[in-house]
């Protein structure tokens, strides 16, 4: 189907859904922590627009609480959470050095090229009026898969974390025109638990370790491995 056949709402879902795609190519590469957080705040701000706009397609009126819960906790709780939690931490302007940013720029249009043709068959066989996002739905939580398993930073590979979950819920919204609302009320909660618990754990890791890079963590471990303990000589016993 068209673009030019859709309906105005309709290519409203896909303008906004593009540019979540956008968002998740923008923390993929952007190194300070400041702009990362703002990025994903962007980025739940887009997926409540989208939620909005299918709830006006499809007439569910549940979806705008959907919407309410995703900018409640995406755009305002969740970035202010670590806002605050970057500036105790001192990562306000920290920048994490990424190793070959072009080419895990690629691979992220390869994850994006991978999630199109994964979506082929439903989008053929659905008949949804907002199927020709689903790619996007898929693309955006693969896309946070690899900004958990390229970066150092733990605060990064939360946000990546929660960006994959923003990736299940906008799929679950575009493909299924939203879940029951018990079931959005206990993930919301749980995202909510999950926020802070990770900021008590962030704040346990630096005062252990003195650093929240995890390459750090894995040569600690290392290092730490005991020693072994030296064989008597021939004759002896310990």
């Amino acid at each position: 189907m068209g673009i030019a056949t859709l309906g105005l709402y309709n290519q409203a879902i896909i303008l906004f859904a593009s540019l979540a795609l956008l968002t998740s190519f923008i923390m993929l590469a952007q190194a300070r922590m400041l702009p990362l957080i703002f990025t994903f705040a962007w980025q739940g701000l887009l997926l409540a627009t989208v939620s909005v706009l299918v709830a006006i397609v499809t007439n569910h009126p549940h979806l705008y609480i959907s919407a309410a819960l995703t900018f409640t906790l995406k755009v305002v709780l969740i970035p202010w959470l670590l806002y605050r939690l970057s500036g105790k931490l001192n990562m306000h302007y920290d920048a994490e050095a990424i190793a070959h940013p072009t080419l895990m720029l690629l691979g992220g249009v390869g994850l994006v090229i991978f999630g199109y043709h994964v979506s082929q068959s439903i989008v053929h066989l659905s008949g949804l009026a907002t199927r020709n996002t689903i790619a996007v739905s898929i693309a955006i939580e693969l896309l946070g898969m690899l900004l958990m398993c390229a970066r150092k930073s733990a605060v990064a590979q939360v946000i990546g974390f929660m960006s994959m979950e923003s990736g299940i819920f906008f799929a679950a919204v575009i493909s299924t025109y939203g879940m029951p609302l018990i079931v959005e009320l206990g993930v919301a909660f749980d995202i909510l638990v999950a926020a802070i618990l990770f900021g008590v754990f962030f704040f346990h890791l630096r005062d252990s370790f003195g650093s929240l890079n995890v390459v750090r963590f894995n040569r600690l471990s290392e290092a730490n491995e005991p020693m072994p303990l030296p064989e008597p000589p021939a004759g002896e016993h310990p």
